[in-house]
């Protein structure tokens, strides 16, 4: 039953048109192998063309099976196993493995360092880890262990330099007359913990279903009109719901190649999108800036790629334009976190809202959003400004040992407090306008970065823009804006002040401006606002 029935407020029913699957990752897994057999599954994206691994979908459940019981050898159904590493084929096989296994994946970004690795491994009580030996100069197996003394649950490191082994191991207990079968897994199990950034505190683990995954990957794809055949090159890191959720469970349930690079780097994408024939990518806007403007462009055959999903991150107006107008991209733009799976609106391929590349869409299928007082909790009418909050099949089951955090994140109704403040309109398409803690309150006028951000986009001589608020004795915050100029010079700081009041308030205007030659970014891609922050205090000290 809807929890609203006035039309003129800021609420949006579940679609319940299309079912919600109850099916765990393995049974993805086995009905897309069944379906798709022999087709392409997943590629090397890592590896010169010559030398890239292919998967079908028949060997691709082969393999992770072979995993599965690899894994089955060493850990029992539940526990916690982690994976330290960048993007490949391994990674997936990690997933889908320990999927079928009945095991939980712990994800850990590649960048953290010893004491952000050493909290998450202690935090989620993982009992085995594996991990990249070398990333970007980095020995990871040595920061392991460094703090391994400290992590007394931590009874097994593997290195993936040895999966030969560990995946040979797999063959042995397969054929095994003694070995046990895969367990049952159930669509209401934990797949996976996922740590959020943690940028004002700890971070936090969240604890995401079976089934939570599974069709929101599936819903995700069929908004963005994907069909079998689609090759999907994905940059995004596989340690987030966007890499090993969107793209690996939406490309796999509908019939879709998967292209895995090591990582974002804007020449090898276009690289693999020529010589893949790729068509399908998701991206934050930063990665689409750079490949626009990468010289490699103007001579690589992108004629296959036709559409790009993008999220994560505020997308300026003038960058949808630009792809639509320089790649000819159809662009669609979603919204969500890692506490719902992670995506709960999308707009559609040649969505019919006139005004839908300034909205992330309507709700996904079987999700309820609301846009609420945040002091109050009362819904807010149309197109008025609150905080975001969602219900459905998507979300967390809650925070890994950690009950506070879950009650302040989900209430007793069982809505999700995304913490983001944004609008619905009439029609159920939602606005985002930052988050609420990024809300920058001058002489008593609430500020939003993101609306300046959006403005000072469209400015011919500026590539990007990042807007944060700093304490001031007299206005309690004031408004600070760093600037990485476009190619051909930087603007004036007198020019980017008379553009703001043209277009802004003048107390919107920024206050102070920096010039950067890049923003310091999340390993997805986002930057870090606090970063920024920290930068401009101790430079003013």
């Amino acid at each position: 039953m809807a929890e609203h029935i006035d039309p003129t407020l800021s609420y949006w029913a579940a679609d319940r048109s299309e079912p919600v699957l109850e099916c765990s990752v393995g049974d993805a897994l086995r009905t897309a192998a069944a379906e798709y057999g022999t087709r392409t599954a997943l590629v090397d994206g890592g590896a010169p063309y010559s030398q890239r691994r292919r998967w079908t979908f028949s060997t691709l459940l082969t393999d992770a099976e072979q995993v599965a019981h690899a894994l089955g050898q060493r850990y029992e159904p539940g526990e916690h196993i982690a994976v330290w590493s960048p993007n490949s084929p391994e990674w997936v096989l990690l997933e889908f493995g320990a999927a079928l296994a009945g095991l939980t994946l712990v994800t850990v970004n590649p960048a953290f360092q010893a004491a952000e690795l050493a909290y998450v491994l202690g935090q989620s009580k993982a009992v085995g880890i594996f991990v990249a030996p070398v990333v970007r100069g980095r020995d990871l197996l040595s920061i392991v262990g460094e703090v391994r003394s400290n992590l007394p649950v931590l009874r097994e490191v593997l290195s993936l330099a040895e999966w030969p082994a560990f995946f040979a191991s797999g063959q042995t207990a397969g054929a095994s007359t003694v070995s046990r079968s895969l367990p049952a897994v159930t669509p209401d199990d934990i797949a996976q913990i996922q740590y959020t950034s943690g940028t004002t505190g700890f971070p936090k683990g969240a604890m995401l279903r079976h089934r939570g995954l599974v069709n929101n990957g599936r819903f995700f794809a069929r908004a963005c009109g994907a069909v079998p055949g689609d090759v999907w090159v994905n940059p995004m890191p596989l340690f987030h719901t966007a890499g090993c959720g969107l793209v690996t469970l939406g490309a796999l349930q509908t019939g879709g190649v998967h292209v895995v690079p090591a990582g974002f780097d804007a020449a090898t994408m276009l690289q693999l999108i020529e010589s893949e024939r790729g068509t399908i990518t998701l991206n934050v806007p930063t990665m689409l800036i750079a490949m626009l403007e990468h010289p490699d462009r103007a001579t690589r055959d992108l004629s296959s790629w036709r559409r790009t999903g993008m999220g994560g991150a505020p997308v300026p107006v003038d960058l949808i334009r630009r792809a639509e107008r320089v790649l000819g991209l159809h662009v669609g733009i979603g919204f969500g976190q890692t506490e719902s799976s992670p995506y709960l609106t999308h707009t559609r391929p040649q969505d019919p809202h006139p005004l839908w590349y300034e909205t992330v869409g309507r709700p996904l299928p079987q999700t309820e959003i609301k846009i609420v007082d945040p002091h109050t909790g009362d819904t807010v009418p149309h197109d008025a400004l609150g905080e975001i909050c969602a219900r459905g099949y998507c979300l967390m089951a809650g925070y890994f040992d950690n009950p506070d955090a879950t009650v302040a994140a989900l209430d007793a109704d069982g809505w999700l407090h995304t913490g983001d403040l944004g609008t619905m309109d009439e029609h159920g398409y939602c606005r985002v306008q930052g988050r609420l803690k990024d809300m920058i309150i001058r002489g008593g006028e609430n500020i939003y970065p993101r609306e300046i951000e959006a403005v000072l986009f469209t400015h011919p001589k500026v590539a990007d823009a990042a807007v944060i608020g700093v304490p001031d004795p007299t206005w309690g915050e004031i408004v600070v804006a760093f600037i990485r100029p476009a190619a051909g010079g930087a603007p004036s700081e007198e020019e980017l002040i008379a553009f703001c009041r043209q277009h802004l308030a003048p107390f919107k205007t920024p206050k102070h401006w920096r010039f950067v030659d890049q923003f310091p970014q999340t390993a997805s891609g986002k930057v870090k606002k606090f970063a920024l922050r920290e930068r401009f205090l101790s430079m003013s000290v």
